[in-house]
């Protein structure tokens, strides 16, 4: 093989040229901040890039919760001190220990109003007891009056206060999935002004909460579902998006799930907000006074019973006390509407209702249908 002293040259300067190209672009990438390599080999850009993303995101974080945490305040309660009489059955007999007495953190609200209006849910003020509402300066106001939806798991709390700082309710009507979220609360009921952040997981889900008369538990549907992690004690506390502007009250976490949590949009507490400020009270429910588990098709076949409402309580002086529906009676239809669980629900059908209107109730009992007309009545906590 000839050798080609040419080639031979021509290959060493190319490889000269390179070496001191590479020399040169690292040179003037060290000493001059100036990456002409980053031209060809764009790598150094996109790690910049997710660099400044990060950070754009970090900032509207802590923007948001600089601008929203006074708001944010923690629902305490002190319930009675009592005995409990306890017994144990693998030996030592009956055991007497006291509960209550001591002021535990139990959920999270925030500010609307300068002068101490204050939102959060229904079931975190359920319990009867005193409640306080700490603020974000360590200050405590005792709740002087409760007001409570009963259409929605929402509380309005008042404190003799002024001054406060009140939130920005944000809009709930164009949300989208996947929209970045933070959640603010007493996480536990111990860890106040927890801050978690997410997205929108889901949008128009329906959950149930709340109490067992109205309809079992209260149905919510339209509820803004987030990964964004909320526990108990964040209940009432504020769901916000980037700008920090309220867009919901988070509202419960799905048991035995994991990063899956609820909140009642915005827009459902601004029309029960103004209601409120108009008449000083919440529109009124209409409610027949039943407990009840719903019956499927399964289950009705292998008991032998048609499916419905299966009645499990009845309200003392309720419209359904007072026709004469009793405890295990079968609600098969309302209004001439077949309950399953696959159609209407009870609290549907009643839902359509206003307070004072009949409603036709076909009941299963033992083998008989029996028809009753009730008159609904308001519901009071």
């Amino acid at each position: 093989m000839k050798f080609n002293l040419k080639s031979f040259f021509l290959g060493v300067l190319i490889s000269v040229v390179v070496l001191f190209s590479a020399l040169g672009g690292a040179l003037a990438d060290r000493l001059f901040v100036f990456k002409p390599l980053d031209y060809f080999f764009p790598s150094n850009k996109i790690r910049n890039s997710v660099e400044q993303k990060l950070v754009n995101e970090e900032s509207l974080v802590t923007t948001a919760v600089e601008k929203v945490s006074p708001s944010v305040v923690t629902v305490a309660i002190q319930t009675p001190q009592r005995s409990v009489l306890e017994f144990n059955p693998f030996g030592g007999g009956f055991s007497r220990r006291v509960e209550g007495g001591n002021q535990q953190d139990i959920g999270s609200g925030f500010i609307i109003s300068s002068d101490g209006l204050i939102v959060t849910n229904k079931h975190v003020v359920a319990t009867a007891g005193t409640y306080k509402v700490i603020t974000a300066d360590d200050k405590e106001y005792s709740v002087i009056q409760i007001n409570k939806d009963p259409s929605n798991d929402i509380a309005i709390l008042k404190i003799e206060a002024v001054g406060l700082t009140p939130v920005t309710l944000g809009e709930s009507t164009s949300l989208k999935v996947g929209q970045f979220v933070i959640a603010i609360g007493t996480a536990l009921g111990e860890f106040r002004h927890t801050v978690t952040t997410g997205v929108i997981s889901g949008l128009g889900r329906g959950i149930t909460t709340g109490s067992s008369f109205q309809g079992f538990v209260e149905r919510l549907d339209d509820v803004i579902q987030t990964d964004a992690a909320i526990n108990p004690g964040n209940s009432g506390g504020p769901l916000l998006d980037s700008r920090g502007e309220v867009i919901g009250v988070n509202v419960a976490v799905a048991q035995g799930a994991q990063n899956i949590g609820f909140a009642i949009p915005i827009s459902v507490v601004k029309e029960g907000l103004a209601q409120f400020r108009q008449t000083g009270k919440f529109a009124s429910k209409p409610y027949l006074g039943v407990s009840y588990q719903m019956i499927g098709k399964k289950t009705a076949l292998l008991n032998s019973v048609p499916q419905g409402a299966y009645v499990v309580e009845i309200i003392a002086g309720s419209p359904a006390e007072s026709v004469g529906i009793l405890v295990d009676d079968i609600i098969t239809k309302l209004e001439d509407k077949e309950l399953t669980e696959e159609g209407e629900s009870l609290a549907d059908i009643i839902a359509t209702k206003k307070v004072g209107d009949s409603l036709k109730v076909e009941v299963w009992r033992d083998g008989e249908t029996i028809n009753f007309t009730a008159i609904l009545s308001e519901f009071s906590e």
